[in-house]
C-alpha cells in the first residue's frame, strides 16, 4: 500500500457554489439514482412493516424485520466495500442495482414465505454495501476541489429530505398500492438507477490493486491498518462515529412525546427535528463557510451537536425542546467536513475499503447508542437520559476537539484561507 497521500490542488481551496455542482452531468446522474433508490427504499420499508404484520401478527418478528435493515451493513459491508476497490466503480453499482432489483422483485411475489422474505431483505441490504463504497470513492473524481464539499452536502440534504418525506407519505401510498405493487415500485427504481448511471456516467478503469492484497479479506486488513494507523484518519473517524451519541433523541421521540404529554404529531414532530436542523446545517455550512475554515470549525460544531441536548435535563416544553434539537442537528452538519477531510486523505485506491470499514461503524454506533439509551431511559426517563448522553457525547467530544487542534494542519485543505498547504505533513 503506498503511503503517500494526495497534494491538493488550488481547486480545493477556492469555495464553489450548488450551481457549479448540477453542471457537472455525472453528478446530476449519481444524485438521480440516489433520489430513485432513496424513494423507493422508503416505500419498501413501510410496505414490508405491513407486509410483516399483517401475515404474522407478531409485533416481535416485525421489529426484527426491520432490524434486518442495520444488520448486513455491519456485518458484511467491511468485506464487500473491498469490490470498489477491485471492480470498476461505475461496473459494481450498475451490477448491485440488477441485483437488488432482481431480489426485491422476488419480495414482491404475493405468498412470499416469511423466512425467504428475510433472506431476500437481507441480502438486499448486503448489497447496498459495496454501491455506497463505490459511490463515495467515485464521488471525488466527478467533483473536483471544493465541488466535492457541496456534492457531499447534497447527497447528505437529500438522505435527511428523503426520511422526513418517506415518514410523511409512505404510508398513503402503501395503502393506495397495495404492499405487493409498493415493492415492484421499489425493484423499478432500481432498475431506473442502473440505467441511468449506464446512460450518463463515464467508464473509468478499476483502481490500481496495491501488492500483497491477493483477496478481500486482505483488503479489510490493509484498509484497517491504513485508517486506524493515520492519526489524521483515526481523529476523523473517531468524529464520525460520535453520532451514537446524538443520534439518542430519534430513538426515544416516542416515550419523549409521552412525557410531554403529546401523541403521534408530537412523535412526528420530535423525529423531524433533528434532521430538519441537519439539513439547514449542511447547506449552510457547505455554501457559506470556505473550505479551510469548515475544518478549523469542525471541533467547535461537533461540541454543538451534544450541547443542546443536555437541557433536557430541565424537561422544556415541546417548542423549545423542538429549537433545541434543530440546533443538535445543524451541529451534526460537521460531519461534511469530516466526511471530506476522510475522503481526500485516503489514497484514491483505497476509497472504497476505508469507507466501508467506516459506515459500519456508524450504524454500530448509533444502534448501539439508541439501545443503551433505552435502558437507560427504563429507569431515569426520557428526558434525563436524553441529557445523559448529550453530556456524555460533549465530553468525548472535548476531548477530540483538543486533539484534532494539533492534528488538523496536517490535513489536507487546512490551511488558511490566503496561506499555501502545509509541508510535513506525516506520511500514511
Amino acid at each position: 500500500m503506498s503511503g503517500r497521500r494526495p497534494r491538493l490542488g488550488r481547486d480545493h481551496s477556492e469555495q464553489a457554489t450548488y450551481g457549479q455542482v448540477f453542471a457537472i452531468r455525472e453528478f446530476r446522474a449519481l444524485w438521480g439514482a440516489q433520489v430513485l433508490s432513496l424513494l423507493g427504499d422508503q416505500l419498501a420499508q413501510v410496505a414490508l412493516a405491513v407486509l410483516v404484520y399483517n401475515r404474522t401478527g407478531s409485533p416481535l418478528l416485525t421489529a426484527l424485520t426491520y432490524a434486518l435493515t442495520y444488520l448486513p451493513p455491519i456485518l458484511g459491508g467491511p468485506l464487500l466495500a473491498g469490490l470498489a476497490d477491485v471492480l470498476p466503480r461505475r461496473q459494481v453499482m450498475i451490477v448491485t442495482d440488477l441485483i437488488r432489483a432482481l431480489l426485491v422483485g422476488l419480495m414482491a411475489i404475493p405468498g412470499t414465505p416469511f423466512p425467504v422474505l428475510c433472506v431476500l431483505l437481507f441480502f438486499t441490504v448486503l448489497l447496498s454495501a459495496p454501491f455506497s463504497a463505490a459511490r463515495a470513492a467515485i464521488l471525488p473524481d466527478v467533483l473536483p476541489g471544493d465541488r466535492y464539499v457541496l456534492g457531499s452536502a447534497v447527497t447528505n440534504i437529500t438522505n435527511q429530505a428523503a426520511q422526513v418525506v418517506g415518514f410523511l407519505t409512505g404510508g398513503g401510498i402503501v395503502a393506495l398500492l397495495g404492499t405487493h405493487q409498493a415493492l415492484a415500485l421499489d425493484a423499478a427504481t432500481f432498475l431506473a438507477s442502473a440505467l441511468v448511471l449506464r446512460a450518463w456516467l463515464a467508464e473509468r478503469s478499476a483502481p490500481g490493486r496495491s501488492e500483497g492484497r491477493p483477496s478481500l479479506l486482505a483488503n479489510v486488513a490493509a484498509g484497517t491498518r491504513l485508517v486506524f494507523g493515520d492519526r489524521r484518519l483515526r481523529a476523523l473517524v473517531s468524529f464520525a462515529w460520535l453520532c451514537g451519541f446524538y443520534v439518542v433523541p430519534e430513538g426515544l421521540a416516542a416515550p419523549y412525546a409521552a412525557a410531554l404529554g403529546g401523541g403521534p404529531v408530537t412523535v412526528g414532530l420530535l423525529m423531524a427535528a433533528m434532521p430538519i436542523g441537519t439539513v439547514v446545517g449542511l447547506f449552510a455550512f457547505g455554501r457559506f463557510v470556505s473550505p479551510p475554515r469548515r475544518l478549523r470549525m469542525m471541533g467547535t460544531l461537533a461540541l454543538l451537536a451534544s450541547a443542546p441536548l443536555v437541557f433536557s435535563a430541565l424537561q422544556p416544553a415541546l417548542p423549545v425542546t423542538l429549537a433545541l434539537w434543530v440546533l443538535a442537528g445543524a451541529g451534526s452538519s460537521y460531519q461534511l467536513a469530516a466526511n471530506t477531510a476522510f475522503m481526500i486523505t485516503v489514497p484514491p485506491s483505497d476509497r472504497g475499503q476505508a469507507f466501508g470499514l467506516v459506515q459500519p461503524g456508524m450504524l454500530a454506533a448509533q444502534g448501539l447508542g439508541i439501545v443503551l439509551a433505552g435502558m437507560v431511559a427504563e429507569f431515569v426517563g426520557p428526558e434525563l437520559t436524553v441529557a445523559l448522553f448529550g453530556m456524555a457525547g460533549l465530553s468525548v467530544t472535548a476531548v477530540l476537539a483538543l486533539n484534532w487542534n494539533r492534528v488538523v494542519a496536517h490535513v489536507p485543505g487546512a490551511a488558511s484561507d490566503d496561506g499555501p498547504q502545509p509541508e510535513g505533513a506525516p506520511s500514511a
